[in-house]
């Protein structure tokens, strides 16, 4: 069963998603060579602290850092490191969960790291495309799958690979909820959406085929074919209208 938020719980749900938000716009100015993913990790952690809440990410299913920081071809789940120093040229993923007062916000944003490619570019622009045509589908009266099929259509149309083992969620009460939100699937299909309902819309595509890996240290996510992947990923709530965007910051600029 999809839970339904009320108007208590969309606030709070407001508050968390905010400073999710916020982490993003705080940590921009560091992400430049030279840098390494820990300390980005160590940022994240310290504004979200500051902020008087609790990373959702450390310790989850035992995970063992703030924020999951993922390079290049590393789809998502990336372990930041000392030893991982970002490079000119690299695409950086980083995805953050934010708990406060009880309730989640969750996002991600894969940024350039000084220039980059044609290529990377494109598949920033694509990816993050992707996400807001399905966020555009998170109407009360669509169906789920309305939202995956957007995103599938938008990312296959333009030559990328979708990846399928990894999807989004509901989030609440807890940061994985009912129901789980594929990148990939058939219009009109999925349980009906509902106004109060708050989904992580976040699709993952590869700039060359969709299928992915897990490393030896039973975290990270590759791609098989080594090539680049790029996540986004935005907390929405569906209302009666337009959907709201509870993690929506100005960062997509930098893509764009």
């Amino acid at each position: 069963m999809i839970p339904i938020k009320n108007e208590r719980e969309i606030e709070l749900m407001r508050i968390s998603s905010l400073i999710t938000a916020e982490s993003f716009i705080n940590l921009r100015s560091l992400i430049k060579p030279g840098v390494t993913t820990a300390r980005l990790n160590k940022e994240i952690e310290k504004f979200i602290h500051s902020k008087k809440a609790r990373p959702a990410f450390k310790g989850l299913y035992g995970f063992p850092a703030s924020a999951c920081i993922s390079v290049n071809d590393e789809v998502v789940h990336g372990i930041p490191s000392n030893e991982r120093t970002l490079k000119e040229g690299d695409i950086v993923s980083i995805d953050i969960g934010v708990e406060k007062n009880g309730y989640f916000g969750d996002s991600a944003f894969t940024f350039p790291v000084g220039e980059i490619d044609d290529a990377k570019k494109r598949l920033l622009i694509i990816t993050l495309e992707a996400l807001y045509l399905g966020i555009e589908k998170a109407k009360e009266g669509n169906r789920l799958q309305d939202i995956s099929h957007a995103i599938q259509t938008h990312a296959e149309s333009n030559g990328y690979g979708v990846v399928r083992e990894l999807v989004g969620h509901g989030i609440g009460k807890t940061l994985h909820e009912e129901p789980q939100v594929y990148n990939f699937g058939q219009p009109n299909r999925g349980p009906l959406l509902k106004a109060g309902m708050v989904l992580a819309i976040e699709p993952m595509i590869n700039l060359g085929g969709r299928h992915v890996m897990t490393m030896d240290d039973g975290w990270t996510v590759v791609t098989r074919d080594g090539k680049p992947s790029a996540h986004f990923e935005h907390t929405v709530l569906i209302g009666n209208g337009k959907p709201e965007i509870l993690t929506e910051h100005n960062l997509k600029d930098e893509v764009f």
